[in-house]
């Protein structure tokens, strides 16, 4: 039985791509189709939107974006994100303490009137 040669790896790192080593061979281009933004946003759920923030903001978002290797609209919808469902959530807790509260208030007031009704029953 003979072995078949070792596949020779090919250096996937990030240096590797910053390099040119690895993206650049013209063999695996291909045009992107002219719908494309509008399938990645499909797929995506994406909205695009227009709204006006104040410079420094973004300013803030794209510094703190790059400390974090990303770009500032992924970061932005992020923050966005995390902004509502934190809002949802906190909207839902006071809800449901509210009507546990209500139900509280419910059940005492029932009892209170079931008390009151039993000196009646006693002295008939």
């Amino acid at each position: 039985m003979s072995k078949k040669p070792p596949t020779p790896k090919i250096p996937d790192t990030e240096e590797a791509w910053l390099s040119g080593e690895l993206g650049t061979d013209e063999e695996f281009v291909a045009v992107a189709p002219d719908d494309a933004e509008s399938i990645i946003n499909e797929q995506l759920d994406l909205q695009p939107i227009s709204i006006r923030l104040e410079k420094s903001l973004i300013e803030d978002f794209k510094l703190i974006a790059a400390m974090h290797g990303l770009g500032y609209q992924p970061l932005m919808r992020q923050s966005l994100k995390r902004f509502a469902d934190c809002e949802k959530k906190r909207i839902l807790r006071e809800a449901a303490a509210d009507m546990a509260a209500r139900k509280k208030t419910e059940k005492g007031s029932q009892s209170e009137a079931a008390l009151s009704e039993e000196p009646q029953k006693k002295a008939a």
